[in-house]
């Protein structure tokens, strides 16, 4: 399968790349990104046949659908990967909470967060791609506070690869910032902004196009690529658990198979959301997908309004910070598969230049066949968290927010899945303020309240976090990130 950009060929780069290329190198022309030519089928005949698969042969299945130019002996080794999870038989186990909504547990992983999914295979695919060519890469990765775990996690002590890791500084949770700071591998490089994860994302982007940029790089025997979800190689495996979670409902008779189900996804860059829509569109049986968002909720304008508007906005800092984001990468690629490139072009210029941009009414009608979104304040998740904690199910304050979209848009009566994107000891202090204890603000003597006090426990990667030597302790101005990157390599 061959990969092609979402605003059109400059006559600069080829017009069409392999998978390997289009991960390597993931910006294209315009600054746009790449998505693929066609997308594969997954219909009831594919979920049939993958009905009792474990998850690492359903998930080549996906990966091999797609036709990529990586061989099966990496796929394989790649998707060994899931073995170091909490349960390597299901690592995305499925929680019934309502008569009719299920949660797709996805942050079993290293780093416990939904980014292990994808960048643990991911990581290892492409540090193996860079090895072959006997090329150096410097990945680069901005978090809002989950991608940057998990990209360290599985990048470090990695041959050929050296990673910098920009985390808006105050904008991560203590545990979020702890297991990007005390990384050790001499691979890593962990650099704190002052500002938002727009800065942050906004310069990954901009030095991904910049020419100048790469030439440095280049002198210095150096290519670039970036693991945030720009990058397809993370959607392509993000796209693989919304197929599993569907079969899971099967395996349970709790649905039949070709039944349709609701997919509610917590969203901020909108990859996750992006990968349930994709499966979606290769006939997973899905009504609707559900974005969730916080009161930073440009999302909802955009699926309900049109309106994707910077101009009167401001970032605020929530109790859900991975979702604190008002520029989401991959809204682009829903626009370039409904609306072609160069009306993606043109949205996404209007972006740059006016911060904002507004969509016809047949083109809302088009994204809202496929999305409908709602979001929730910090007082209402915590509501929802000590509702669900008194039935004996606790959740962080990101799967909250998909509480208030299951009861008010599952218009239709189906099974829905929630997709829980943290554990809940990422997020402690405020699981505990839910659970009535307002006055615990460390994370540590948190999580030993909650510990002692509901039906749960922290796996060891986490309590013995706060022990860790802090590595990496410098903090820049967003204009010095470039300087910063170039003096750590």
């Amino acid at each position: 399968m061959q990969f092609i950009e979402t605003r059109g060929n400059d006559g600069k780069k080829a017009e069409k790349v392999n998978f390997s290329e289009a991960i390597l190198s993931p910006s294209a022309s315009y600054g746009g990104i790449y998505v693929p030519e066609f997308l594969p089928v997954f219909d009831t005949e594919f979920l049939t046949l993958h009905l009792d698969s474990h998850y690492k042969t359903l998930a080549l299945a996906v990966l091999q659908g797609f036709d990529i130019d990586i061989d099966e002996a990496t796929l394989k080794e790649a998707l060994k990967r899931y073995d170091d999870f909490d349960d390597p038989s299901n690592p995305v186990p499925l929680s019934k909470i309502e008569d009719d909504c299920f949660v797709a547990e996805l942050y079993h992983g290293p780093t416990r967060a939904f980014k292990d999914m994808a960048l643990q295979p991911f990581g290892y695919v492409l540090a193996k791609e860079a090895q072959k060519r006997n090329e150096n890469y410097l990945i680069m990765a901005a978090t809002s506070g989950d991608t940057g775990p998990a990209t360290l996690e599985t990048f470090k002590n990695q041959d050929n690869i050296k990673v910098a890791c920009l985390y808006p500084d105050g904008g991560t949770s203590d545990v979020q910032r702890l297991q990007m700071v005390t990384e050790a591998a001499e691979n890593l490089k962990v650099i704190g902004v002052h500002g938002n994860f727009d800065d942050t994302q906004n310069t990954l982007k901009a030095l991904l196009a910049s020419d100048d940029f790469k030439d440095e790089l280049a002198s210095r025997n150096i290519k670039l690529s970036a693991a945030n979800s720009v990058n397809f190689g993370r959607i392509i495996f993000q796209t693989i658990y919304h197929i599993h979670s569907y079969l899971e409902l099967v395996r349970k008779n709790e649905i039949k198979m070709g039944e349709n189900v609701y997919l509610v996804v917590p969203s901020g860059n909108f990859g996750n959301a992006l990968g349930g829509f994709y499966a979606k569109e290769a006939g997973l049986p899905v009504e609707k997908i559900l974005i969730s968002s916080n009161v930073n909720n440009i999302l909802t304008d955009w699926i309900e309004n049109g309106e994707y508007d910077l101009t009167t906005r401001d970032l605020i800092k929530t109790e859900s910070p991975a979702m604190d984001i008002l520029k989401s990468s991959n809204i682009e690629r829903i626009i370039f598969h409904k609306f072609g490139a160069v009306r993606t072009k043109e949205l996404m210029d209007a972006l740059a230049t006016e911060n904002k941009f507004s969509m016809t009414k047949e083109e809302i009608a088009s994204i809202q066949a496929d999305f409908s979104a709602t979001y929730s304040e910090d007082d209402q998740c915590e509501a929802y968290i000590a509702k669900y904690a008194k039935e004996g199910y606790i959740m962080d304050p990101h799967t909250a927010t998909c509480m208030k979209s299951y009861e008010k848009d599952t218009v239709k009566d189906l099974k829905t899945i929630v997709y829980s994107t943290a554990e809940w000891t990422k997020f402690s202090p405020t699981v505990a303020r839910a659970l009535g204890q307002a006055d615990i603000t460390e994370d540590t003597a948190a999580i030993e309240w909650i510990k002692n006090n509901t039906n749960v426990t922290s796996p060891e990667m986490i309590d013995g976090l706060f022990a860790k030597e802090i590595k990496h302790t410098v903090i820049v101005e967003k204009e010095d990130i470039q300087k910063e990157m170039l003096t750590f390599l």
